[in-house]
């Protein structure tokens, strides 16, 4: 299919179903996208509010309208000139087994059942058995609230299905045999035995690799993709699969090559692996980019200055950013991701047993440091076969020796680093260990970085979002445009985005905070006047106030109460989702309504008004970056005009479409308008024909303008840090010369420019400005 022109996501819900997205789409089609981006659409748990919690592959969901109010809001979108865009979710699926008929047959069954192979269990870790950890408690103080009703096991809204023959047994024999082995929650960190998401032992990991388990899992997807109801797909967490590579060219064969992009975050410099069967990500490695160019270099070192003498923070206690995530890396092998590395430890074991000599005598403890050791220092999410040496060098083998306090028994991590990189045995369990030593990694990654150090180390709130590199977090022009030079070479189709259904905090959010990067004595300043309100521990006042920032200083008490409840629990330092202090929570709350919830938000008012020109250039340059730059741009609901949302469940707030907000634009509407309907009206220009080219401002500011022309058609130019810039006395004398020809400014009716232009004229209404070409060179019009 042809990509799409831009996609807008829509998160689907009981309280917005199908019949709610059929209602936007007049305003969506006037707005000028091509596509809704609908948030999973499988059956899932009643009630769920994301959908990732899928029940049954074979249904629509029934909540949201069920499939015929699927084909009705297609075929509706179609009358308009919309298409449909879904997320799909291959990794996992809901571990209720009262929802979960391919799961409850496994309980009952067991190990024979057709449906075991859906599923990665370790049925030897168990005895044979799948641990279920739903007990609120030991099972012993749980007993009295476990009854046989109807021929299935009862325990309060949760119901289980008994092996044949054991209805009548008595309750402890009736238990101990099952499939299954019902254990307190608490459990799951250490001794569960099927691969889950991340470390939500609530979903459970799903074999798509097996081919019968991919057909029966895509089954109505694919129905829906031929019979031209979805015209391509987002794929979920890709890192969880067992062979991404695999997977996506097999879809890709499935749905005759449709546009599908994938959840993948790329660190650093690493690149989306070439052999990907897909258009690109979706969009998180563009996001870093451009926020990265409206963070200033130039005031990090002095913002980290006042923020240790704020909050105290040094070394990995989160004064710095490597320190922090490895700290936080060691935190999560050891507490919540056990059980994935005692799996690793009994493959590696196994392996050995069957092996020659030289693979003996490795003690447990040896390969279990080995293996934690490697684990925390692969750079990036997963590493993966080709290129996997890349991450797990001789080098880091070197530095997880170190961790020995005998050098004789670190051989352990070279045996580590082979069965890693599939060197080692010639058996199943080689691919399975390099397999889930990835898949681990994957968690590892995600776990430590965006939901433990991202909230210990808070410097610049603006900076720490998904696929965000807090270590690295300015870009520079030169930077930014060697990004966008690869993306119209190598992915022009590829997703961009800003704001999503997992970004911390939304782009406007991020918008205002980053302007602090710029004034870090002015912030500094916020802090001393707002000392009166007593928080319970700095670094929380820390965050709570450039949180505050980040909502205009409106006092909000609830949504800034649950962000930052949901913050302290994620950093687990004062108290955890499983470890709770009580009083420290209540602190916290209390903080909230007599500090940035209170009568103080005024004064982060009052510092907003004045940075609230350099926040609004933040905004508005940021959008029509991501809105004119190559790649398909998506947009979050409700994120065309100002929209100010903090971490999930927040951004999953309902939002409305009014279609009267169309016909009298302003700010960041207009901008998000014009550059839609332009790329709507010259699709070639930016669709995957269409060029990048850099345009190099001239003069003492030149660095604070980023401009670049797609296809010799269309300009965008923008402003950077324009706070820094306003106090350097503006543009003096700088100046932007244009491709030949006239060319028009599309934001500013009436207003055109050829040759080189100053840029205090190009910005001389707006911080940012969109042009195209009216007249070419010799006075030939637009071609």
């Amino acid at each position: 299919m042809t990509p799409p022109i831009a996609t807008y996501r829509l998160q689907l819900q009981p309280g917005f179903p199908f019949a709610a997205a059929e209602e936007a789409l007049p305003y969506l089609a006037e707005l000028g996208v091509s596509h809704l981006h609908l948030s999973p659409v499988l059956e899932a748990v009643p009630g769920s509010t994301h959908g990732y919690d899928v029940t049954d592959h074979a249904k629509v969901r029934e909540e949201l309208g069920g499939e015929s109010g699927l084909r009705q809001l297609a075929a509706k979108a179609r009358e308009l000139g919309l298409g449909l865009i879904l997320d799909i979710v291959p990794n996992h699926m809901s571990a209720a087994a009262r929802h979960n008929r391919q799961l409850w047959d496994v309980l009952r069954v067991g190990p024979s059942s057709p449906y075991a192979a859906w599923f990665d269990i370790d049925w030897a870790a168990g005895d044979g058995r799948i641990l279920l950890p739903v007990l609120a408690g030991p099972l012993g103080a749980e007993l009295d609230r476990l009854t046989v009703d109807g021929g299935v096991l009862r325990y309060g809204e949760e119901c289980f299905p008994l092996r044949k023959g054991t209805a009548g047994l008595p309750l402890p024999e009736l238990l101990d045999a099952q499939f299954y082995r019902l254990g307190w929650w608490r459990l799951a960190r250490t001794e569960l035995n099927y691969r889950r998401f991340f470390t939500i032992a609530e979903l459970i990991g799903l074999r798509v690799e097996d081919e019968s388990v991919f057909d029966a899992t895509h089954a109505k997807i694919l129905e829906l993709v031929h019979d031209g109801v979805v015209d391509g797909l987002r794929v979920d967490h890709p890192d969880g699969l067992a062979d991404p590579e695999a997977y996506l060219h097999r879809l890709n064969e499935a749905t005759d090559g449709r546009w599908t992009v994938v959840e993948k975050i790329l660190t650093g410099d690493e690149r989306l692996p070439a052999g990907w069967a897909v258009a690109g990500t979706t969009g998180y490695d563009a996001l870093r980019h451009i926020d990265g160019l409206f963070t200033c270099p130039d005031g990090l070192d002095q913002l980290h200055s006042v923020y240790g003498e704020f909050t105290g923070a040094s070394g990995d206690r989160g004064g710095h950013w490597a320190p922090t995530v490895r700290r936080a890396a060691y935190r999560v092998l050891t507490h919540e991701l056990v059980a994935e590395t005692e799996y690793l430890v009994r493959l590696a074991q196994r392996i050995c047993a069957m092996g020659g000599p030289e693979l003996r005598d490795h003690a447990p403890w040896a390969l279990r440091l080995a293996l934690r050791e490697l684990l925390v220092r692969v750079p990036v999410y997963r590493p993966y076969r080709f290129g996997a040496e890349l991450v797990l060098p001789a080098s880091a083998a070197l530095e997880a020796k170190a961790a020995f306090p005998v050098a004789e028994e670190s051989a352990a991590v070279d045996l580590m680093r082979d069965l890693a990189l599939g060197r080692l045995g010639d058996t199943p369990d080689r691919d399975r260990f390099r397999t889930r030593f990835a898949q681990t990694s994957s968690a590892l990654h995600a776990k430590s970085v965006e939901d433990t150090a991202f909230y210990r180390y808070t410097p610049l709130l603006s900076v720490n979002e998904v696929g965000g590199d807090p270590g690295r977090p300015s870009v520079e022009p030169d930077e930014f445009h060697a990004f966008c030079t690869r993306l119209a070479r190598d992915w022009p189709s590829t997703g961009t985005v800003l704001s999503t259904h997992d970004t911390k905090r939304s782009a406007d959010v991020r918008a205002r905070i980053a302007v602090l990067s710029e004034c870090p004595q002015r912030w500094a300043a916020l802090l001393d006047r707002v000392a009166g309100a007593q928080a319970p521990d700095p670094h929380l006042a820390w965050v709570a106030w450039q949180t505050s920032v980040g909502l205009g200083g409106l006092p909000e008490p609830e949504r800034l109460g649950a962000a930052l409840l949901k913050a302290v629990r994620e950093a687990g330092l004062h108290t955890g989702w499983t470890e709770q202090d009580p009083g420290y929570e209540r602190a916290v709350s209390d903080f909230v309504e007599t500090g940035p919830g209170g009568q103080l938000a005024s004064v982060v008012r009052e510092f907003m008004d004045t940075v609230e020109s350099a926040a609004r250039a933040n905004s508005l340059g940021a959008a029509l970056l991501h809105l004119t730059m190559p790649g398909v741009p998506d947009l979050y609901q409700g994120t065309e005009g100002e929209y100010a949302a903090l971490v999930d469940p927040d951004n999953r707030r309902p939002v409305r479409f009014d279609r009267a907000c169309l016909a009298d634009p302003g700010g960041k509407l207009e901008v998000s308008l014009a550059a839609l309907r332009l790329r709507r009206e010259l699709p070639g220009i930016f669709g995957e024909s269409g060029t990048y080219t850099e345009l190099a401002a001239r003069g003492p500011r030149a660095g604070h303008c980023v401009a670049f022309c797609r296809s010799g058609e269309v300009v965008t130019a923008v402003t950077r840090l324009s706070l820094r810039l306003a106090e350097a006395g503006g543009w003096a004398g700088t100046e932007l010369r244009l491709p030949e020809g006239r060319w028009a400014d599309v934001l500013g009716p009436g207003r055109q420019f050829s040759g080189a232009v100053a840029l205090d004229e190009l910005f001389t209404s707006s911080p940012v400005t969109l042009l195209r070409r009216v007249v070419r060179e010799g006075g030939e019009g637009p071609g």
